[in-house]
């Protein structure tokens, strides 16, 4: 293993495997991207698998990159091959995943060619992690490498069942994830860490370990909600979590480190961003919705990201998807501004970082949402477990 950093104790490298010269390398990639009108919207997650796809190409692999998109089992990755094929020579379409017409379309590859299997969640064994679907992907490769870091969280058959059954390595994107959220968790001082978005019982187990290490850990989005509400305050129509445990809020509200919203945008559910209108944290009107962290928080957050060494950030601010997108937007252009080394994940984070063209602002930009939080809170994740 000369020449190799291994950045995960039992994580095996693809740079460790000595010959790749015409064998069918099986990769889980990150293949899960915004779909709109047929064509991928945002191409980050592919431009992040291409070093270890352009690596296993240049030793004479046949690389089979296999995958999910959405959540329904019914789309195609269609779209998403036609998408990459601007950024990989030599890549070809198969309809299926898994049987005789897959294995003939393996067959047919010449030694650096790519081919994009179809959907991997179009069979239920996938999330299921039936071991008979498993196998039936195994046998397409004699090597596995993962590079799916967003889904590193799942126990499913592509994810845990497959690096049962075959040698099974790190891919570079993974290796750099693991890399990076590892240093985050060794942060330089003074330090900020930002959780927003919502689903308490899912921020829970990081926030509690970035209360361990961040000077400051601020708590923005619906997430909030959660937090006003145990300590009294009202929060109208907004969306809380039905999952929240009150005696786990108010251990985490203990810690002088924790940070809260100082204002917010509020507006009758349903409401457009021209509806919103900005009141403090005790004035939140009985029959109106939270929608956005407001201009205060917004400006308190961005004077200690000027100071900080490190900066955290998993999760917008506010309901993006429906426009209220100033506070996380006023958030990453800050950020952007600081000189502190800095990480983002979560998709609508990167969606709004990616907007404005601020992504090489940032030290480092993950694939993962869930799966990079869970890595902060253990260390670990199942599809890492199973790289070694």
């Amino acid at each position: 293993m000369a020449n190799v950093v291994r950045y995960y104790a039992f994580m095996r490298s693809i740079r460790e495997i000595p010959d790749l010269t015409n064998v069918p390398v099986l990769v889980r990639a990150a293949l899960n991207v915004p779909i709109v009108d047929g064509k991928v919207a945002n191409t980050f997650r592919l431009r992040s698998a291409l070093p270890t796809v352009e690596y296993l190409r240049s030793k004479h692999a046949r690389v089979i990159l296999i995958g999910h998109l959405g959540e329904k089992g019914t789309e195609t990755l269609a779209p998403v091959c036609e998408a990459m094929k601007e950024f990989v020579p030599r890549l070809s379409f198969c309809p299926v995943s898994t049987g005789p017409d897959a294995r003939a379309a393996v067959r047919a590859m010449a030694a650096g060619d790519v081919l994009m299997l179809e959907n991997l969640r179009r069979d239920a064994g996938e999330v299921k992690n039936d071991k008979k679907f498993a196998a039936a992907l195994a046998e397409l490769g004699d090597i596995f490498v993962m590079d799916a870091f967003d889904v590193c969280h799942r126990e499913h058959a592509s994810v845990v069942g497959v690096p049962e059954l075959l040698q099974s390595y790190a891919g570079l994107l993974v290796e750099e994830e693991v890399k990076q959220l590892t240093k985050a968790l060794t942060p330089g001082t003074p330090s900020l860490a930002i959780i927003g978005g919502a689903k308490f019982s899912t921020k829970e187990p990081v926030l509690t370990r970035l209360l361990e290490v961040y000077n400051r850990v601020f708590v923005g989005g619906a997430l909030a909600n959660d937090f006003m509400r145990v300590s009294g305050k009202g929060v109208g129509k907004s969306l809380i979590s039905t999952d929240a445990d009150d005696r786990a809020i108010r251990t985490l509200m203990a810690s002088p480190r924790l940070m809260l919203p100082l204002d917010e945008i509020t507006a009758p559910g349903g409401s457009t961003r021209s509806a919103g209108h900005t009141v403090g944290i005790d004035d939140v009107p009985a029959n109106e919705m939270i929608l956005d962290d407001g201009p205060k928080t917004v400006d308190a957050l961005a004077k200690l990201a000027l100071s900080a060494k490190t900066i955290l950030w998993n999760g917008p601010l506010g309901n993006y998807e429906n426009g209220f997108v100033d506070s996380t937007e006023g958030l990453a252009k800050a950020i952007a501004q600081s000189s502190a080394y800095s990480i983002l994940g979560g998709g609508d984070t990167v969606a709004a970082v990616e907007k404005l063209g601020l992504s090489d602002k940032f030290s480092f930009i993950s694939t993962g949402g869930g799966a990079m939080l869970d890595f902060l809170a253990t260390g670990t994740l199942p599809g890492l477990k199973e790289l070694g």
